[in-house]
């Protein structure tokens, strides 16, 4: 693509979820979502593949209903209290609203159109789907979720933990399997939004490093199936070795930095006495940590059949991205200072 139109397309992406995220105005942050998708629509077709066409169509088909939904809801909503300020006061906007932004974020039940989409996709366009796409939806629903049904959210986070492990259970390619971890982690983030939005954001921040940090070490050994990654180790040993300890942070064990989302959540749950959510929750992450583990396996416990072409891959020059080593450590090393998050949120 020409740097000139990516350069703009960067622009127009990231000026729509600033303009979402600090507007208090309806209109103008369905206008910002709007300029989001526009933005992200050249972004996805740029390799002139049937597949990356079919993805941009089943994009720009789920944004653009959730954005009609949106704007529907709020119109309704401003009827009902003569304002367009951002908050909701009647149940029919909130449902409206609530289902609008499941369907941005991939959220159950509106979660089928991510994996096909991101299948489709080359890697950089895959991270930016998966971490700076989720901003301004969350913004959104962090502002309003006061105003949400609690048991609604709670439903579909418990939902999309259990639907975002299992379905990444029988995948082979690393872009789907990211997509399910994708559903997986927003289920996590939704179920603890009615009792404490920090937590929230905390876990935002939390997988929003963990991912780019495993789509960046991705893109360095260009692995994009499992039987890919079993040769990741004649192309950057050290590297691979991180991928192995990011897969386990982004399942969740300790001591690595992803457990510590997790750890506080099912802390919280407990403590409004529902038992039989944290129990589902907590075991259906033992799905998620399956898939994690058998990526983490054959990243690191499996030889591959050693091919001709992977002889010579040592000869070549990788270039790593200078970034990754900044979100490798966030991803695996927060853990101790948990209380110092803690006391500052």
């Amino acid at each position: 693509m020409n740097p000139y139109a990516m350069s703009i397309l960067l622009s127009g992406l990231s000026t729509g979820t600033v303009i979402t995220m600090t507007s208090n105005h309806w209109f103008l942050a369905w206008m910002g979502l709007e300029m989001n998708t526009l933005s992200m629509i050249p972004l996805m077709s740029k390799m002139h593949h049937p597949r990356a066409t079919e993805a941009a169509t089943k994009y720009f088909l789920a944004q653009a209903m959730a954005s009609a939904l949106l704007l529907f809801a709020t119109t309704t909503n401003a009827w009902h209290t003569g304002e367009w300020t951002i908050y909701v006061q009647t149940t029919t906007p909130s449902l409206m609203l609530t289902s609008a932004l499941m369907i941005k974020l991939a959220i159950f039940p509106f979660h089928l159109w991510m994996p096909d989409v991101m299948q489709g996709l080359d890697m950089m366009t895959c991270l930016i789907l998966s971490t700076w796409q989720k901003l301004a939806p969350m913004a959104l629903i962090i502002q309003v979720s006061s105003e949400l049904n609690p048991t609604l959210l709670i439903l579909m986070g418990t939902m999309s933990i259990i639907f975002g492990g299992w379905g990444g259970l029988n995948q082979s390619q690393l872009r789907k399997i990211m997509a399910y971890s994708s559903i997986a982690h927003l289920g996590w983030m939704l179920a603890i939004l009615p009792y404490s939005p920090h937590l929230t954001t905390l876990a935002l921040l939390m997988y929003l490093t963990m991912t780019s940090s495993m789509f960046f070490m991705m893109i360095t050994l260009s692995s994009t199936t499992i039987n890919k990654m079993a040769t990741s180790w004649v192309k950057n040993t050290p590297l691979t070795s991180a991928m192995m300890i990011v897969l386990m942070s982004l399942g969740g064990l300790p001591p690595m930095s992803g457990f510590m989302p997790k750890w506080l959540i099912l802390q919280e749950i407990i403590k409004h006495n529902m038992m039989l959510i944290t129990t589902m929750m907590a075991l259906s992450a033992l799905f998620s940590l399956f898939f994690y583990l058998r990526l983490s396996y054959t990243t690191s416990l499996t030889t591959s059949p050693t091919p001709s072409n992977s002889k010579t891959t040592w000869r070549l020059k990788i270039n790593t991205n200078k970034t990754t080593s900044t979100t490798v450590i966030i991803s695996t090393l927060l853990l101790p200072i948990v209380p110092t998050i803690m006391n500052m949120t």
